[in-house]
């Protein structure tokens, strides 16, 4: 028997290897094993099994690693699409699927001495003092950690070990998992009573889980929603569109319940690693009792390598049965696999920035179809491309536009500030108008968010003398200035500088320098000056020192310990606190006019999420949305709540120009540290690909030219760009010609399809 195994080593081809006599039965496809390649032992997995092989003796395999195939045959299939459609190499796919922790071979389960209460045989031995103290607690626990029992009873190891010797207890290792949720204190629930909306959207979603299996024909699967017929990704694919608060995850509780009770399994995932707490907090809740209850399952890049071994082989072993994570939790080895749930299904972070540069979001569209489960695309602002993809019928809408409990929308209030900055005294943090509101809120006792996405106390170091700027020696962006720590650091590479007490100009040693722009520092330090009596907390990656400090701080303004919460986009979505009435967002038109065709989409979307964090309580909602573009179709469009209405005019702004969802982009990026050879090296790529891809139809080629992002960490950046109508038969065109593409050993291509990060 013949195994063909994909090495750790991106080759792009499989290599067989002669399964031994005493390895029968043990190895299947999926299987993890360790084979000779040239002089060394390499790691692969088995893709295939064959009876025969092309080539000649081939050589044995080693051994196998672990008790149990490491991959399903459907994620094997979902790592092949992978690498065919996003343009990377398979094994690169193939590792994409695996953590790093269950592909060493050296991973295991972490064992630990457990001392076990025996009966004694015979007549109970007299002891010591110490020694009866010691076996009561044992008794009462009857089992428990040799570690946890010193701990606890203040005695040695030796103790224990004398009341081994008499009979009493047996000290033995045992698996002790390494669960990142074991010290949480969770309360089961129920489940809730449902207005008509939810209702509608769950029967609706009940109804795919219950629909007869149709399994897909062999051929690769194609991109979500590029297929010509009705229905081409099963339509078992919905898109739950609920305003803010309209109870989206009350569907999402009930839909698995009844996932699990046909005997099959969920994943839910999530788009940022901030919101996994609060997330698995309810899943666990529910799911812990029950008629059908399961461990839920976390997995997460915040992880020690030890939790993510544990937890992805509880997932492996049938144990955890729902699991919850950020993208990577896609692979998650779930069998069989019933409902995939993607929660703010438009948010950017669910595509990957390095190979393979998959969307988790297309990943899951395409798993579902492989292996006939049903999926749920949810969010209260639906990128253009899954809400189009409705409007073909690729896709059913649920529509979910009322809160719950009768919970009004907050009232959105648009804050022009050119009025304000017409007073001549510069352009202020807060309009008068949002002073007053978050007085009466602190006056009422009622907490107020602050939004804004923009870290640091001031955004750049100027000399308003001789124009010196402080910018950063490795990249083209300036220096943000961070107050607290007295340095000027860089948000792309991480390089810091002291800060100047003179320009630091020969010339010119201007000290009066300023600092212009502003950033979250500078909020919070704004409003304790304005408002002494405030209890106020920032919330971003500066102010997170610590793992659990996300947690504390959240857990801080639950209970009422903090009335105003200053934050970066981390506070923007899913989160619930019924005391919160009044939201501030500034500078909302800060990434409008990116160059990036999604600007308009992404600020309609954040301003949207971040507005509905208020009013999820009794009392009304309140925003202040401060613009210096007031009358932008985002901004409006938000202020309306009406997602309708920005969809159709963004709409034809992309059918102009062909961007998604009426065609597809492709970004190449060549990156080195000699700006010459880079330009060249681009010039000569959209060469070769107008060669290669010239007799496409409806294909645009556009560059090459410096990337928005022109050097970053010491490179330089030039961008090709392509569009075209689909993509696959792009990526097989481009998969024949890559391999083939030669450039100086300085020279990178990335290559980026479907990319949301055009910088």
């Amino acid at each position: 028997m013949i195994a063909r195994v994909t090495l750790e080593i991106a080759l792009r081809r499989e290599f067989d290897y002669l399964i031994p006599p005493e390895l029968a039965g043990r190895v299947e496809v999926g299987t993890r094993v360790q084979v000779p390649f040239g002089p060394r032992k390499v790691l692969g997995c088995v893709t295939a099994l064959a009876e025969t092989s092309e080539h000649p003796n081939p050589k044995p395999l080693f051994k196998v690693i672990g008790e149990q195939s490491l991959v399903t045959p459907k994620v094997l299939q979902l790592a092949r699409w992978i690498g065919d459609y996003y343009c990377c190499a398979p094994e690169t796919a193939l590792k994409s699927v695996l953590p790093e922790a269950v592909r060493k071979e050296s991973a295991g389960w972490r064992e630990l001495l457990h001392v076990r209460a025996l009966v004694p045989a015979g007549e109970f031995p007299k002891l010591p003092k110490r020694q009866r103290e010691v076996w009561n607690l044992i008794e009462e626990r009857r089992e428990l950690p040799l570690q946890e029992l010193l701990a606890l009873t203040g005695t040695t190891a030796a103790t224990v070990r004398q009341l081994e010797n008499k009979g009493l207890v047996v000290i033995a290792p045992e698996i002790s998992e390494r669960d990142p949720y074991a010290r949480e204190q969770i309360l089961p629930s129920q489940a809730l009573v449902m207005n008509p909306q939810q209702v509608a959207a769950l029967a609706r979603i009940t109804a795919a889980l219950d629909a007869p299996v149709v399994r897909p024909v062999t051929s690769p699967a194609p991109a979500p929603g590029e297929t010509g017929e009705r229905g081409g990704v099963g339509n078992r694919v919905f898109l739950l569109h609920g305003v803010t608060g309209s109870g989206k995850t009350e569907v999402y509780l009930q839909a698995l319940a009844h996932t699990l009770a046909q005997g099959k399994g969920g994943i839910v995932l999530v788009p940022e690693i901030a919101l996994t707490p609060q997330t698995v907090e309810r899943f666990k809740a529910r799911f812990s009792t029950g008629p059908h209850p399961t461990l839920v399952a976390v997995l997460h890049s915040h992880l020690s390598a030890g939790e993510r071994h544990d937890e992805w082989h509880k997932i492996r072993q049938g144990r955890a049965r729902i699991v919850i994570g950020a993208r990577s939790a896609i692979f998650a080895p779930v069998e069989p696999l019933g409902l995939v749930i993607v929660d703010e299904e438009h948010e950017h972070t669910y595509k990957q920035e390095e190979a393979p540069r998959y969307h988790a979001r297309d990943v899951a569209v395409v798993r579902g179809r492989l292996e006939g489960a049903t999926v749920v695309l949810g969010s209260a602002t639906p990128s253009l491309e899954s809400f189009h993809n409705c409007q073909r019928g690729k896709y059913e809408l649920l529509e979910m536009p009322e809160r719950v409990d009768d919970q009004k929308m907050p009232h959105v209030r648009i804050v022009d500030m050119r009025d304000t900055a017409r007073g001549g005294k510069g352009i202020p943090i807060f309009s008068p108008q949002l002073k007053e509101a978050i007085q009466q809120r602190l006056e009422r006792k009622e907490q107020t968010i602050l939004f804004l996405n923009r870290r640091g106390y001031s955004t750049s170091l100027q000399c308003p003398l001789c124009g010196y700027v402080a910018e950063c020696p490795n990249c083209s962006v300036s220096l943000t200035y961070h107050r607290r720590e007295q340095k000027l650091a860089c948000h792309v590479c991480g390089h810091q500088a002291r800060v100047p007490g003179v320009c630091p100009v020969p010339t010119c040693a201007n000290p009066k320098i300023r600092f212009a722009g502003i950033g979250t520092e500078r909020v919070e330090d704004t409003l304790v000056k304005l408002f002494p009596e405030a209890r106020v907390c920032r919330m971003d990656t500066d102010a997170l020192k610590r793992k659990d400090d996300f947690r504390r701080i959240l857990g801080d303004f639950r209970v009422g310990k903090i009335d105003i919460l200053v934050g970066t986009q981390m506070i923007a979505k899913g989160l619930h606190f019924p005391n919160v009435t009044l939201v501030g967002i500034i500078h909302a038109d800060l990434a409008l006019h990116l160059p990036d065709f999604r600007a308009a989409e992404r600020t309609f979307q954040l301003l949207t999420q971040v507005a509905g964090r208020a009013g999820r309580g009794d009392v009304e909602g309140e925003v202040y949305v401060q613009s210096f573009t007031p009358f932008h179709a985002a901004i409006q469009c938000a202020r309306r709540h009406d997602f309708v209405g920005f969809y159709d005019q963004e709409l034809e702004f992309r059918r102009q120009l062909n961007y998604p969802p009426f065609g597809r982009v492709a970004l190449f990026t060549l990156k080195g540290r000699n700006e010459e050879k880079v330009r060249l090296s681009a010039e000569h790529l959209r060469r070769e690909l107008t060669t290669a891809l010239g007799a496409l139809p409806e294909l645009v080629l556009a560059g090459p030219g410096a990337a928005p992002l022109a050097k970053a960490e010491s490179y330089y950046r030039y961008q090709v760009m392509l569009r075209a109508r689909q993509m696959p038969p792009v990526s097989r065109r481009l998969a024949t010609l890559l391999p083939t593409l030669s450039f100086p050993d300085d020279v990178t291509l990335a290559v980026d399809i479907d990319p949301v990060n055009m910088a």
